[in-house]
């Protein structure tokens, strides 16, 4: 059962996630992720199994996709909240100009927080 206040929270976990991406916000990108959170996935053919301090690094090492005019667009398509544990997932077009993408996020609620704790993505 999602409660709307919980849901309007995890909504924003996951828009520091993708604000903090399209603008280099980093920052907010690192508010966005728990701790001991892992980061896993495919790159086209390449398997990553890292922590988002990769990806973070990432993002921080090139020009913003808000400063490139890339038509960057990311929608939540679902939530599903049970308890102190959520699940979202997230497709993304136009990352860096032409990659797509479908991630699974999962969240967790500690110390009365919504943070990141597992990201499965892979590239379409």
């Amino acid at each position: 059962m999602n409660n709307h206040a919980e849901t309007l929270q995890v909504k924003q976990v996951m828009q520091n996630y993708m604000d903090g991406s399209f603008q280099v916000d980093i920052e907010k990108l690192k508010s966005a992720f728990h701790a001991n959170a892992v980061m896993n996935g495919y790159l086209g053919p390449e398997c990553v199994l890292a922590t988002p301090a990769a990806f973070i690094d990432d993002i921080a090492s090139a020009p913003s996709m808000a400063s490139q005019g890339d038509a960057y667009q990311a929608e939540i398509e679902s939530i599903r909240i049970e308890g102190n544990v959520a699940a979202v997932v997230v497709s993304e077009t136009g990352f860096r100009g032409s990659a797509t993408l479908v991630d699974f996020f999962h969240l967790i609620k500690t110390d009365g927080e919504w943070k990141i704790i597992s990201k499965l993505f892979t590239t379409l």
